[in-house]
Parts: C-alpha cells; structure tokens; sequence
C-alpha cells in the first residue's frame, strides 16, 4: 500500500515543541524525517529554557557546540546516581579531599582516623588504602585533610583534648609514600583547619586573648618537616599577626593563587542575574562600620597562658548561652547584664583607639582589582573573621608576597617595627550572615561561599548575641579579581542549627558545578554558569562534604553524619562502563522469525 504525504517540517517542528523532551527523542526515530526536525537547534533552545527554567537573557555556555548537546550535558553528565556505599567509618565523616590527580582521596571522621583511598581499580569502585587513627596523641576527632600540590604529603587537622577538658586543634602531617607521620603542629582554634601554602610548607594558627573580647591571632607558615641536613634552617616562620574584637577570631584558611593570565569559566553579570542582584541589595542593605580600625592592640605573646586563654574563650562563647531566671531577679539581672554590655563596648572602643596606632598600615596596591590581561601573579591567604560579633561574618584577605613563601629569612619581630605591631586586613567583605563553609573553584578565580543570612537590616548590639540566622543556605560567588560578589546567590540547601551551635559544611567547585552539603539529609548540585540546581544527593543524616574528582567532575563523593561516604556517578558514565546491549535488529528479528516459520513448515508430517 502507497504511504500518504509526510507531515511538512513545520507541522512536526510544532508538535515537537508540545512534547516532553523524552518523548521528542523516542519520536526522532521513526523516520529521516523526524530524525532531522527532532535535533533542530530552534527546538532545544526552547526545549532547554523551558525545561530547566533558565532566563532567556542567560546566554549558552560559551564552550557548548549545540543546545542539543547543551541539554544532554545537563540532564546526562551530573553524577547523581549511586554507585557505592562505603561503611568503613564508625562515626559521622566530617570531611573528603581528593588528590590533584584524582587518584586517591582521604576522609577525616569522629571516630578520630584519617583514611586514604584509591579510584583507580580496574572495575571502577572504590577502596581502602590505609586508616590511621589519631588517638593515640589525644585527638578527638579528625576534622579536615588536604592534599599537597605534587600529591606526596597529606596535611590532617584535628581537635586536640586538653587537660581540664580544654580544647585547641592540631594538625599532622603524612607521608603518602608509607604513610608514616612526619611532624605534628599546633592549631588554635581548631576551626582555622590550616592549609597548604605549597609542597613544602603549611599554615597554621594561633590565638592569644588580650582581653574579654579583643583577641590576637597569628598566621604561622611551618615547614612540614625538618631534613637532618637542615638542622640549623628555620622550620617556622610568623606571617600575620591581626587584632581581633568582639570575641571575633580568624578560622577557616585556605590559600588562593590567582594568575594573570587565565581564561575564566564563567560569563558573568548576566542581565537578569544583574537585576537579581540589585532587588537582593535592597531587601538588605548592608551594615555601615569602619573596616579600617578592626584589627589592633598592643599585646605580649606568652605561650605559657594558651590553656587559661581557651579554657576562658570557651567561657566567653558560652556566656551567650539562654538561661532560665525567677522572674523576681530580672531586674537585677538586666543590670547587671547591662554593665557587662558596657564593659565589653568601652572594651571594643579602646582596642579600636590602640589599634589605630599599633597596625601596619595597608598598602592598596597588594590587593587590588585586577582588569583583564593586566596585574600580576597573586597568592592571597583567605579567611573568615568578624568585627561586629564571634560570628563569622567576612572573608579576611591578605596577600603573601613571595618572600614570605619560606621559613628562611629575618628574624621573628625584625621585619617589623615596635609601633607597627599588628597587620591590617587588605581587604574584607562582608556576607552579612554566618558563613558556615567556603570552597575555591578550580583555577583559584572565584571563591563559593555558604552562609546563612541574617535578618535585613538587622542592628548587632550585644557582640555576644548575634541576630538569628536563617534556615536557608545562600551560596555566594567571589570574584577574586575584581574582589566583589559577582553572581545572585544559589539557594536550595537547608540548615536548622542556631547560631551557637552551627557547625562548618563543606563544599567543593569543579570546571562546571558546584556542589554542597546541608543539614536536611541531602547534598546538591548547582551548575556553575547557569545557577541552576541539578540533583539532590540522598543520605540518612547530614550531609557534612561533597568532593568533585579533579580528573573527573562526574564522580562525586559525599559524606555524612550516617557515618557513611557515598559514591556518584553520571548516567552517561555508568553507560560507558557497562557492556553494550544491543537489542536485535529489526530485519535479523524478521528473517529469524521466518526461517524459525519455514523450519516448522518444513518439520509437519
């Protein structure tokens, strides 16, 4: 029987625009005809923008050849599906980092060991390398481990316990070619984590309280270990010392290398990102303080006293703690709330008026916008800080001139004068919330941090009481070029902890997403250009850290509260590394069908 006229392209285009993506591609193989109007460009655009609810002024990703591949790379390429459970741990897993070669990652737990992993075997899971346990130096838990740049030393940071149940942090040091342990460096507080500043060296902290809200920290750059021949060479060297108040300390460092010349990942300022943002400035406009005089006050360093000093700080991070009072001495205790009020802002005012004499003048050619294709190579030490409460609330940004990259150099104190005794930030941003979690992308050029906002508007009166945070997460994107916040903040992940018991949640950036964890028992994946969420990762518990492999972004891992690490992959990797099922042809289904007819034809009596 001769067929009819085929349906004109348009009609079929038209229809094709009414269906389902799914149905679209099933559709695409019933003829060359459909086949051809089903991978037309005009129809995945629309497709695209319709399914994923992007704003048509978001453009294409610049590297992507087709809005058909645009879609596929979007639906096909996220690892959302899970592949492994690994159960080796017994306690919450706090934190993942994998290697620069994607070879290994380690895991940090409360069940106070480090353990090393390979994903690198033949059949494509994932196993255990080595476990190392820390509590043999009175470690509470492992909390944070990072990789050096040649993948040779892995640095691990830890809460060290005290005596009369004091706390501080420590980190250690491993040799990732047997795994022995190396040297061992003090922390405090334990939430400045530490980090690499390259192959050979580390950063570490240490706090000094000058009063009851006005603090010292100081940035020390450590060898990680000391070679027999270099008995005489310095293993420690001060890098920054930085005046904290209102019981605000640094914590959190991580090291940035911001290159001249790079090519960025992201378009940026997009025009309806750019009117998002501007409707988010005016719900909350920001508060008004002099970041210029936050960081100072003359202060003897004294080692001896560091266990009184945190047995006191964790005093004073209590003190903000609810408490039940007979109603018959609230009066009497308003008054004496209020004098304390008193002391702690004369307290501020006077650490504010010494450090104006005592602080090293910033100079605003280390740390300035840069446009494109001109500057310099830069290395920037980040950090959160605060100057209104204890809260973290800005990121801290120093830069570390290459002098300062070694332990070989002047004296300690001599590279600085007796009137300049404390350094000043060069340059601080303010999130206007409680930042609970920070990640770098992968060419060092924007930084993604988690923070829960405060209430707009909001006035900060008693340092010690910071506003209420909000339950949802705001992910923000640095520019660290042009040293502001470029992009609307990703949203979708959750929290419920208050502010004094709101604990660090990791997140991790690869070439094309960015993923986190969250208190509601999921992880999450954004895509970075078009700030869109992607998947929801499942778990039992919290989800504590997420961790992109460098060498491939479609394997993920997350780990969690359940005490459990789970492995991702993408739909399009599991194809790959299953065997192809190729279902029989048509036409060989025919002519096996037939033969099977004739032999039966043939076999009859």
């Amino acid at each position: 029987m001769a067929s009819g006229p085929g349906l004109p392209d348009s009609l079929v285009l038209e229809i094709f625009l009414h269906l389902p993506h799914e149905a679209v591609l099933s559709a695409g193989f019933t003829c060359h005809q459909w086949f051809s109007v089903s991978r037309d460009e005009f129809l995945w655009r629309e497709l695209f923008y319709s399914y994923y609810r992007i704003p048509r002024s978001v453009p294409r990703h610049p590297a992507s050849a087709s809005w058909y591949r645009e879609f596929k790379r979007l639906y096909d390429c996220i690892p959302c599906v899970e592949v492994q459970t690994l159960k080796e741990h017994h306690d919450q897993v706090l934190h993942l980092a994998f290697s620069h070669r994607g070879h290994r990652f380690s895991s940090c737990s409360k069940d106070c060991t480090v353990k090393v992993w390979d994903t690198e075997k033949p059949d494509g899971t994932i196993s255990l390398v080595h476990s190392y346990s820390m509590r043999q130096f009175n470690w509470g838990y492992t909390q944070f481990s990072q990789f050096n740049a040649d993948d040779t030393l892995l640095l691990v940071s830890g809460v060290y316990l005290g005596p009369h149940h004091s706390s501080s942090g420590e980190i250690a040091v491993f040799s990732l070619e047997n795994y022995t342990l190396l040297s061992r460096v003090r922390n405090k507080p334990y939430d400045v984590f530490g980090c690499w500043l390259n192959e050979t060296h580390l950063i570490s902290g240490n706090l000094h309280w000058i009063g009851n809200m006005t603090s010292c920290s100081v940035l020390w750059l450590n060898k990680a270990f000391q070679d027999i021949e270099s008995e005489n060479v310095n293993v420690v060297k001060r890098l920054f010392k930085i005046q904290n108040i209102n019981a605000s300390t640094i914590r959190t460092v991580m090291v940035a290398h911001c290159r001249r010349h790079d090519s960025p990942d992201l378009l940026l300022d997009y025009e309806a990102q750019s009117q998002a943002q501007a409707q988010r400035t005016q719900q909350h406009q920001p508060l008004f303080f002099d970041l210029g005089n936050t960081d100072n006050e003359e202060e003897e360093e004294d080692d001896d006293e560091d266990e009184e000093d945190e047995e006191r700080g964790e005093k004073r991070v209590s003190a903000h703690l609810p408490s039940y009072n007979p109603s018959g001495l609230q009066h009497v205790i308003h008054g004496c709330q209020s004098i304390a009020a008193r002391d702690r802002e004369l307290e501020t005012k006077v650490a504010r008026l010494m450090g104006r004499r005592r602080t090293k003048a910033p100079d605003p050619n280390l740390v300035s916008p840069s446009a494109p294709g001109e500057g310099e190579d830069k290395t920037y030490l980040l950090f959160t800080t605060g100057s209104l409460t204890y809260s973290p609330h800005q990121i801290g940004i120093k830069r570390i001139m290459p002098d300062q990259m070694t332990t070989s150099g002047p004296v300690l104190g001599e590279e600085r004068s007796t009137e300049e005794f404390f350094d000043s930030l060069d340059h601080v941003i303010d999130i206007h919330g409680h930042i609970i979690g920070m990640g770098l992308s992968p060419d060092h050029r924007y930084l993604y941090v988690n923070s829960r906002a405060w209430p707009a508007g909001c006035v900060i009166s008693d340092p010690m009481s910071p506003p209420p945070i909000a339950e949802e997460i705001d992910l923000h994107v640095i520019d660290l070029k042009s040293l502001r916040e470029e992009r609307r903040s990703l949203r979708a992940h959750r929290a419920f902890t208050p502010n004094d018991e709101c604990f660090f949640i990791f997140l991790d950036v690869s070439r094309d997403f960015v993923a986190s964890g969250a208190e509601d028992k999921h992880g999450y994946i954004w895509d970075r250009h078009y700030n869109i969420c992607l998947a929801r990762l499942q778990h039992d518990d919290v989800v504590n850290s997420v961790a992109f492999s460098p060498a491939d972004q479609e394997l993920l891992l997350s780990a969690s509260d359940d005490s459990t690490i789970k492995v991702w992959r993408s739909p399009r990797m599991l194809r790959l590394t299953q065997p192809p099922r190729h279902p029989p042809r048509a036409r060989k289904l025919i002519s096996s069908l037939l033969g099977q007819r004739r032999a039966n034809l043939n076999g009859k009596p």
